[in-house]
């Protein structure tokens, strides 16, 4: 995507976001595991492509925003989103700045780093598919306990969709290339015996 068209598409995202809060914030799947991406790709498109020293290696910024990432899985932050318009306007300003955060530490960040990040996601979303889809009570005020199921339900399959997304590149890449050592050379004439 152009550089210059990403303001326009982050601006276009806010403005839904906003626009369809409650609507998005009645369902808890739609909260979850669709407005709040949105809030953070909003922050990615608008994320600046230039290196910074306290970001070298990934780890201060990847770091922030798992903090970010953790704080809005909470049953009790989901709820004070809904119920409380202080911590509305604190999602739309924090989570924005999440995605931006993530872009940042994961351009700098090491190829092991990223795997183990890749790893602790998919872990994520299994934990919170078992904590909603298991409890006996409701974890938030403003959802049912059939809400909160379908939440569940919303996390395993992202999940899975997050363990395939990044399993099956690696399993159709993993073909072994031939060395430049042991690749076929090309026979000449003097090597077939057939004079130039």
């Amino acid at each position: 995507m152009k550089r210059r068209l990403r303001p326009g598409l982050a601006a276009i995202i806010m403005f839904a976001c906003i626009l369809g809060n409650r609507a998005l914030e009645a369902d808890p799947v739609l909260h979850v595991l669709v407005q709040l991406p949105m809030l953070g790709l909003c922050g990615a498109l608008l994320a600046p492509r230039r290196e910074w020293r306290w970001a070298q290696g990934g780890f201060a910024p990847l770091l922030a925003a798992l903090f970010g990432i953790a704080f809005w899985m909470l049953p009790r932050s989901i709820d004070g989103a809904v119920s409380f318009p202080v911590m509305t306007l604190a999602k739309f300003l924090s989570v924005p700045l999440i995605g931006a955060l993530l872009v940042i530490g994961w351009r700098q960040a090491h190829a092991l780093l990223r795997g183990f990040l890749k790893a602790q996601a998919i872990s994520m979303a299994g934990f919170m598919a078992f904590l909603f889809t298991h409890s006996p009570v409701r974890l938030c005020n403003n959802y049912l306990i059939d809400d909160q199921w379908r939440l569940g339900h919303g996390f395993l399959f992202l999940a899975i969709g997050l363990a395939m997304a990044w399993t099956i590149p690696l399993l159709t890449n993993a073909r072994p290339r031939p060395s430049p050592r042991t690749r076929a050379k090309p026979i000449t004439p003097v090597q077939s015996g057939v004079s130039a």
